[in-house]
């Protein structure tokens, strides 16, 4: 039976090399993935799931005004799609995140959903926001911080090393501008530092 999963983290969990290692398994077995990425997500190659281990897989692009279901839809009528992997997904919107629930229950068609939960100010992103409430199941992938406790918490920087604590929510970078932490050391450099 298809169901929709949420593998949510913080940073450098392993989110794209699980969602890269989850396509693969399908491809080995002679069935055809189709796996999404967020357009706005520009680090690597563009149209590309790449993980930080170095391996990667070409990707359809989203953005605010794809209609995923619509995408499966037309694709099946050609070729037979026996999962859908979405990376970055808490760039989804809520509609999107509805769509993705309607590929799983109209098209039977799994859907492994793969994201961050929350910002550097640590509020949810919309599209992890209605994954957590419409998953059918959550997967929770551990990184740690700095100290060994469990980074459940992203740290955003500015240009002089120092933790930010205002600021638009979607800022692309990687290990250069955030950091995985746990939630002790979240809020004394965010929170308590207001």
């Amino acid at each position: 039976m298809a169901q929709l999963y949420f593998y949510y983290s913080s940073m450098n969990a392993g989110k794209s090399t699980s969602l890269l290692q989850s396509s693969y398994n399908y491809i080995e077995r002679g069935m055809n993935t189709l796996i999404f990425t967020a357009k706005l997500d520009d680090r690597f190659e563009t149209g590309k799931v790449t993980s930080r281990i170095g391996i990667d897989s070409d990707a359809q692009l989203f953005d605010e005004n794809t209609n995923l279901f619509t995408i499966v839809n037309e694709q099946i009528v050609k070729t037979p799609i026996h999962c859908v992997l979405i990376d970055e997904s808490q760039f989804l919107s809520k509609q999107q995140v509805l769509q993705l629930t309607d590929i799983v229950d109209k098209l039977s068609i799994p859907v492994l959903a793969f994201g961050i939960r929350t910002d550097f100010l640590g509020e949810t992103f919309s599209g992890s926001a209605a994954l957590l409430a419409w998953a059918d199941k959550l997967v929770e992938l551990k990184t740690v911080c700095h100290c060994g406790r469990k980074a459940n918490f992203i740290i955003r920087f500015d240009e002089n090393g120092k933790a930010v604590n205002s600021g638009s929510q979607v800022q692309i970078g990687g290990n250069d501008m955030y950091e995985s932490v746990c939630r002790k050391h979240f809020k004394a450099l965010v929170w308590d530092a207001k």
